[in-house]
């Protein structure tokens, strides 16, 4: 199949899921970011791609030149408003995107909305009303809709991550979509970065690959309000520290000939994972230039969409695309 589709990126954050997409055959017309940094970064590695720095509450689709005819509308929608603990927000909260995607649909008309964020979206007895918000909207403007909990480890990703996905299309189209089955075998974290541990000449290496022998626990952490450059809560902290990981800050380099593994220590005796090998963890290509100081660049890399769940997911809608 060698048709190309076109495709209006909101929300694009890294670039992840317009990287997966764009691997399956759909190049964006445009794609929309409120964070300068995260543009900075799509404009360092895809300085041909349209990139827009906007609130998505004031973006008009049919403002710009070619948005309104695009094929697909994508949206990696930020989970924190469906975050199963602390308050509750309504879906007429600002920072709540999913509304404000919802009335861009209406805008732009695309043939396909991909909308990527929490499985508790999806799956949560709390976010009923959002979910017949949604379902409503979509079927009033004529399209039929379905979802999906993918975790990327399924496609080969290193790390256990749970993506929960909205597919809706012109029932047309829709009836020639099915969901990509992921079967590929994800590395663990110590076959994922053995040889990035041991490239500055660190000798437990090998040791510390045995430790590390599951796939890396879900990467987060990175909230604009809360944290810095760590690898979240102290839960999270724990399921590093358990595969050989001190979660409590990230690296500038990694280990050199002189670090002593030593996990009767705790974290202390363990080794830091740098930003670029959580690029790895998170499937983004090593060669993918990350702006900004370590915080801003681990913010960035750490709520991106891995491309390899995307680019499966794409293939699948393009195959219903093409006649």
């Amino acid at each position: 199949m060698n048709s190309r589709f076109t495709s209006l990126e909101v929300c694009a954050g890294v670039g992840g899921q317009a990287l997966g997409l764009e691997r399956a055959g759909f190049d964006p017309v445009m794609l929309v970011d409120d964070d300068p940094q995260t543009c900075a970064t799509l404009r360092a590695n895809r300085p041909d791609w349209r990139v827009l720095q906007a609130d998505l509450n004031d973006f008009v689709g049919t403002e710009h030149g070619g948005v309104a005819d695009v094929d697909l509308l994508s949206a990696g929608v930020p989970s924190a408003p469906f975050a199963t603990a602390g308050r509750q927000h309504g879906i007429s909260d600002r920072r709540d995107l999913l509304r404000t995607v919802i009335f861009l649909v209406m805008d732009v008309r695309p043939r396909v909305v991909m909308l990527e964020s929490t499985p508790n979206l999806l799956t949560n007895s709390k976010f009923e009303a959002v979910r017949r918000f949604v379902s409503n909207e979509l079927e009033h403007m004529g399209y039929c809709w379905t979802s999906s909990v993918l975790d990327a480890q399924h496609f080969g990703v290193p790390q256990t991550r749970r993506s929960g996905i909205i597919i809706a299309m012109r029932p047309d189209d829709f009836e020639r979509f099915s969901w990509p089955v992921g079967n590929r075998h994800a590395p663990t974290l110590g076959e994922a970065l053995r040889e990035s541990m041991a490239s500055r000449g660190w000798s437990g290496a090998d040791e510390w690959a045995r430790i590390a022998n599951q796939v890396a626990p879900t990467i987060v952490g990175g909230s604009k309000k809360h944290g810095g450059a760590d690898l979240g809560p102290t839960r999270s902290k724990r399921s590093w520290q358990a595969l050989g990981v001190d979660g409590g800050s990230l690296g500038d380099q990694v280990p050199g000939p002189e670090f002593v593994l030593a996990p009767e220590a705790g974290r202390s005796g363990l080794p830091k994972l740098t930003i670029a090998q959580v690029q790895l963890l998170q499937n983004l290509p090593t060669d993918w230039e990350v702006t900004g100081r370590k915080t801003a660049a681990y913010r960035q890399v750490a709520q991106a969409m891995p491309p390899a769940v995307s680019t499966a997911v794409g293939r699948h809608i393009a195959q219903a695309l093409a006649r």
